[in-house]
């Protein structure tokens, strides 16, 4: 094995556990984040029994049951009416049918997890103020170096571009690549629970769906947090950035006449962000040499399947066996992405479809929702939308 590190640009969830699972293997890493502090934005995650498989694998299970909600089942809820619809059974249910819990989390509860597991096994791991500028695989000894915007190189056996969406490996591996606008923005907030009625707050998650938009609402943080994404059909284009303010009347505006539930939520937010959100066709490759992608630097996913986050930790968990199991390192990278570009070319096309099936005209009424969420939520087209999704297993996936 070489003495050089892997290198990871980017300090998100997947390049975070792409650091953990190789330090568990015993190999050097260095993790560059571009920011100044480590921190996650806030807002909420799903992770599935595939994702808490990796995960718990990793050995952080007492660590995520500490922080986060396991909620009994997930919901379908009319837009105006509120009427409700069971999805599916999550809770024990989840952990008899695949093994491992689903839950709902705070993006930045799970990063800290991720991070403080990494220092205590390698406390420089990880590296602030590095930002990625560019890199050289022509290297003698064949290697990688990696140039900082500070000026410094580093060296290493491997580079993993795990550095999001508008990322800066992809863009020398790949070019920018084209990236339309989906024809939705997203409203998100993170909301206290002992700010509105208690009769609100409940451990399920639920799908609020309406002709044009629909909101996702669930528990964070053991049950003190409230998460809240409304998605909405607009010609308003805005900037692709999850930091973006908007205004609680704009927010209210763009979900007139929906249930006073939906108002009391928006009402409570203390700042609502909103973001366009950007579609790109999947990628036919994403790995040149000893330099490869990860996460949504190569496979950017509208959130409507509820696993952006999760995929990332499943490329992660792949990408540090494939390294573990194949000697050449050239050879290991090409596995990874032969392992995971089916599946997550699958998800991006998926997830795209259910956002249309979200939004569907026929719920403007109730007489013609009722009949439509009967047909497309019947429990056979669920097991058919859902199981493969979850019982993926990162341990057992051929290489």
């Amino acid at each position: 094995m070489s003495s050089k590190p892997i290198l990871i640009a980017g300090g998100g969830i997947g390049g975070l556990t792409a650091a953990l699972a190789l330090l568990r293997q015993g190999r050097e890493v260095q993790v560059f984040e571009q920011a100044a502090q480590l921190g996650e934005v806030g807002a909420g995650l799903q992770l599935s029994a595939n994702a808490t498989r990796a995960l718990h694998l990793l050995g952080l299970s007492k660590e995520l049951a500490a922080i986060a909600v396991q909620p009994s089942g997930k919901e379908i809820r009319l837009w105006n009416t509120g009427q409700t619809w069971k999805l599916f059974d999550l809770g024990e249910s989840s952990i008899a049918k695949y093994g491992f819990p689903y839950y709902t989390i705070y993006r930045p509860d799970l990063h800290r997890v991720l991070v403080d597991a990494i220092r205590a096994l390698s406390p420089d791991a990880i590296r602030l103020n590095a930002k990625c500028e560019r890199f050289e695989q022509d290297v003698p000894g064949g290697h990688v170096r990696l140039y900082l915007a500070d000026g410094s190189v580093s060296e290493g056996q491997a580079l993993v571009g795990a550095d999001g969406v508008h990322s800066a490996i992809r863009r020398q591996l790949f070019g920018d690549g084209v990236a339309t606008y989906s024809g939705c923005m997203a409203w998100r907030g993170v909301i206290p629970v002992d700010r509105i009625d208690h009769s609100i707050v409940r451990q399920v998650g639920t799908n609020w769906v309406g002709p044009g938009r629909h909101v996702i609402q669930y528990p964070l943080r053991a049950g003190k947090l409230l998460n809240f994404v409304g998605i909405v059909e607009t010609d308003r284009w805005m900037a692709e950035s999850w930091n973006q303010r908007g205004t609680h009347a704009e927010c209210h505006a763009d979900f007139e006449g929906w249930h006073p539930e939906i108002h009391e939520l928006i009402r409570n937010i203390d700042v609502p962000f909103r973001w366009a959100l950007m579609a790109r066709p999947p990628m036919s490759t994403w790995t040149k040499g000893l330099v490869t992608l990860l996460g949504d630097a190569s496979h950017p996913t509208l959130p409507f399947l509820a696993q952006g986050a999760v995929m990332a930790i499943e490329d992660g968990f792949i990408l540090a066996r494939a390294l573990g199991e194949v000697g050449d390192v050239g050879a290991a990278l090409k596995r990874y992405e032969a392992a995971r570009i089916g599946r997550t070319t699958k998800i991006v096309e998926r997830s795209t479809e259910n956002g249309r099936r979200f939004h569907n005209p026929e719920l403007a009424s109730a007489e013609g929702a009722a009949s439509y969420v009967d047909r497309e939520w019947r429990p056979d087209r669920v097991i058919e939308r859902y199981h493969w999704l979850f019982d993926y297993r990162v341990d057992e996936v051929s290489l």
